[in-house]
C-alpha cells in the first residue's frame, strides 16, 4: 500500500484548522487537514445547549465572512458558529478529511519530515501543524469526592438543567462557563451554590461600546503575555440573553449562594477557602479599572459617547459575602450534583516529538515550535491576548503559514543546489 505524501499536515478542523487551511491555500502550500469528527465538532457536541459566543458577531468572526443574516451586535448560538466554519471551509474548498483520527506522529530518522499514523493509513509530511486547540482534556481537580451518590460532571458534559437530578447544585468555577451554567440552573429553579475563585469581570458594554471594542482601542488585545501572577485568573463575561455584565452580587440577591474556592470534601462535608470577599474585590477592581481607562480614552480623544454613571453603582453586599459559608453538609444543603467548571488541559500524547517542556506544555514562539517542522495554532496567548478569540486565531494562523512558506523557499533553494552539484 502506497504511503501518501504532503507538504503540510494540519491536525484538527476547528476554527484553528480552518484558518490554517485558508492561509496555506492562499500561499499555494500543498496540505491536508485531518479531523477525527466533524468540522468544528467541539462547538456542536462539547458545549451546553444554550451557549452563545462571548463576543458580538462583528468581532467573533474571520475577516473574510460575516454571519449571514445576523445583527452585528448579536451573540451567535453555538450551532450557527459551527455552521459558519463549515461554510467558511467550503468558500475556498479546504482539503479537509473528516472521520480520520491521528494516532501517532514521529520524526523520520535520517531523512526530512514526519510519519503520521492515522485511522485511514499512513501519511508522510514535511511539516505538521497541531490545530487541536486548548479544550482537549477536561480537568476535574483531585479534591473531587469519591461519592457514588453525588452526580458529578464537567462543564464539557453539561447540556441543560434537565440533565441533573432533583436537588441543589454546587458549581465549582466562576469563569465564563461556570457563571453562565450557574445562572441558567438558577433560572430553571435550582438552588445553586457557586464556588468563586480569582477572576476578572469586564463590563459587557460601557458608554455604548462593547468590551471587545474597548480592549481593542486600549491595546489590550495586543498584550504579548499575561501579567505576572494572573495565570490562574479566569474571566467572567457572557453573551447570554443579548449580552450582560456578570454581577455576582446580583446573582446572590436573586438567590444564589456564593462561596470561596472549593477546598476539600470529607465525610459528606465540603469546605471552602475564606477568600470569597478577596476574589469579589479583585473582580470589582478589574471592572472599575476598565471603566477608568475607557473614560480616560474618551476624554483624551474627544469622543461623544453618552455618560453612564449607573455603571459604577454596586449592589449592597449579600449575606453570603459578609458572612461567608466555609463549609456545607451536602445532605443538609440538599446538594445532589456538582458541575466542575474547572477548565481543560491539552493532550498531545499522539505528537511524539521533542516539542514540549517537562510539564507537557508546547515549547514555541508565536506557534513556531522548538522542534523544526512542528507548529501549534489555536492556543490561548499563542502570540497575544487576542489569540483566545476567533479573529485572533485567524491572525495567528497567518503568521504560521507565512513561516511555512518561507521555510519552503529555503528548502527549494537547498534542493536546487543539490541537483546542480
Amino acid at each position: 500500500m502506497a504511503i501518501e505524501k504532503t507538504d503540510t499536515l494540519v491536525i484538527g478542523a476547528g476554527q484553528a484548522g480552518v484558518a490554517m487551511s485558508e492561509h496555506l491555500s492562499k500561499l499555494d502550500v500543498p496540505h491536508i487537514v485531518l479531523e477525527r469528527n466533524r468540522i468544528a465538532e467541539r462547538w456542536r457536541s462539547e458545549r451546553w445547549d444554550s451557549l452563545v459566543c462571548n463576543g458580538p458577531a462583528w468581532h467573533d468572526r474571520f475577516p473574510g465572512l460575516e454571519f449571514e443574516g445576523a445583527d452585528p451586535d448579536a451573540f451567535i448560538p453555538k450551532e450557527k458558529v459551527a455552521d459558519y466554519f463549515e461554510a467558511y471551509a467550503r468558500k475556498f474548498n479546504a482539503p479537509i478529511r473528516t472521520g480520520v483520527e491521528v494516532k501517532k506522529v514521529t520524526r523520520n530518522v535520517g531523512r526530512p519530515g514526519f510519519t503520521v499514523e492515522t485511522s485511514a493509513g499512513v501519511i508522510e509530511a514535511s511539516r505538521v501543524v497541531a490545530a487541536t486547540g486548548p479544550f482537549q482534556k477536561p480537568i476535574i481537580p483531585p479534591v473531587a469526592p469519591k461519592d457514588d451518590g453525588l452526580v458529578q460532571i464537567h462543564s464539557a458534559q453539561y447540556r441543560n438543567p434537565a440533565q441533573l437530578p432533583e436537588g441543589a447544585v454546587l458549581v465549582v468555577g466562576a469563569g465564563s462557563s461556570g457563571v453562565q451554567i450557574a445562572d441558567e440552573l438558577q433560572r430553571a429553579g435550582k438552588k445553586v451554590y457557586l464556588s468563586v475563585g480569582a477572576h476578572d469581570r469586564p463590563p459587557r458594554a460601557y458608554r455604548n461600546r462593547d468590551f471587545c471594542w474597548w480592549l481593542g482601542v486600549l491595546g489590550e488585545w495586543d498584550a504579548a503575555a499575561m501579567k505576572p501572577g494572573t495565570e490562574h485568573v479566569t474571566i467572567a463575561v457572557s453573551g447570554a440573553r443579548g449580552g450582560e455584565t456578570i454581577d455576582f452580587r446580583r446573582l446572590a440577591h436573586e438567590g444564589m449562594t456564593l462561596v470561596g474556592m472549593t477546598k476539600a470534601f470529607e465525610n459528606g462535608v465540603v469546605s471552602f477557602q475564606p477568600d470569597l470577599a478577596a476574589n469579589i474585590a479583585r473582580g470589582d477592581a478589574n471592572y472599575l479599572e476598565l471603566l477608568d481607562a475607557a473614560d480616560a480614552y474618551i476624554e483624551r480623544n474627544g469622543l461623544d459617547l453618552p455618560l453612564e454613571p449607573e455603571a459604577r453603582r454596586m449592589l449592597p453586599d449579600p449575606d453570603c459575602l459578609t458572612n461567608p459559608v466555609l463549609e456545607l453538609d451536602l445532605a443538609k444543603a440538599g446538594i445532589t450534583s456538582v458541575v466542575w467548571a474547572t477548565g481543560f488541559a491539552v493532550d498531545y500524547s499522539w505528537l511524539q516529538v521533542s516539542a514540549f517542556d517537562d510539564k507537557g506544555k508546547p515549547k514555541h514562539q508565536r506557534g513556531v515550535s522548538s522542534e523544526p517542522g512542528v507548529y501549534f495554532v489555536g492556543l490561548p496567548w499563542l502570540s497575544r491576548r487576542g489569540s483566545t478569540f476567533i479573529w485572533g486565531v485567524w491572525h495567528d494562523a497567518k503568521l504560521i503559514a507565512d513561516h511555512i512558506a518561507t521555510q519552503r523557499k529555503y528548502a527549494a533553494y537547498r534542493d536546487a543546489g543539490q541537483r546542480n552539484q
